[in-house]
């Protein structure tokens, strides 16, 4: 038996990426912050395709102290962990001269302190089982976006982790990344005019799904054994161009 904790698993890409691994056989720990009734809905969901297949961990990964205990509960839901992918994240607007020290404690521990003690603790379940970690990024780890400071520089922090990690734990553990482009817009921030303007410079000349970024998971997690330290990039080529 397999099985993956997904974080931020509830909603948008974290649960197309559980709804992926479960169909490729994988038992799901499906962890959620916030958003409890989004959580159980998808619980409900896969666990009636496959019985007792899917378990929910309720946590604030910003409570570092917190997160060996996350991953003990995890891999204790059936035995073992193979698979750990750091989703949950982040993201609002912090213009350069109005950042606060809250907001960049806020982002760097959403976007990299949490998925680097995640990987931390979750190392001995791994090892022993030949596992893998994949981190989310963001394509704006190395094309920084404008009022989003914080946000960018804790993605090329992650970016950077990925790399680190994965030459410390190879070759037990592979430690892989996915950088999605213009996926799903971020509820809060409505712009039309601006998400044509990003739109207009991809070249596949179309917002990506969210399922875009699950099958380059599950691809990173089954299909590429040779394959670490690497960063995906699912952008329909908007990285091509600055």
């Amino acid at each position: 038996m397999k099985s993956a904790l997904v974080t931020g698993a509830a909603r948008r890409i974290g649960a197309e990426i559980a709804r992926r691994l479960h169909a490729a056989g994988y038992h799901i720990v499906l962890h959620y912050h916030q958003s409890a009734a989004d959580a159980e809905a998808l619980a409900d969901e896969l666990n009636s395709r496959r019985e007792d297949s899917v378990k929910l961990l309720q946590a604030d990964l910003r409570e570092t102290h917190k997160l060996n205990e996350v991953v003990q509960r995890a891999a204790a839901a059936w035995g073992g962990l193979d698979v750990l992918v750091n989703n949950a994240s982040g993201f609002y607007a912090t213009p350069l001269g109005t950042v606060t020290e809250e907001q960049w404690s806020d982002l760097l521990s959403s976007n990299l302190k949490a998925p680097f003690f995640l990987a931390q603790a979750a190392v001995p379940c791994l090892r022993g089982r030949n596992g893998c970690i994949i981190n989310i990024g963001d394509i704006y780890a190395d094309r920084p976006l404008g009022d989003y400071s914080v946000y960018s520089l804790a993605k090329a922090g992650l970016a950077g982790m990925t790399r680190v990690l994965a030459k410390e734990l190879a070759p037990d553990i592979r430690v892989n990344g996915v950088a999605p482009g213009a996926i799903l817009w971020p509820e809060h921030v409505a712009d039309p005019i601006r998400n044509a303007e990003i739109l207009a410079r991809v070249p596949m000349k179309r917002a990506g799904q969210a399922s875009d970024i699950a099958k380059a998971v599950l691809f990173l997690v089954e299909d590429a054994p040779y394959v670490t330290g690497q960063i995906l990039v699912v952008d329909g080529g908007r990285s091509l161009f600055s």
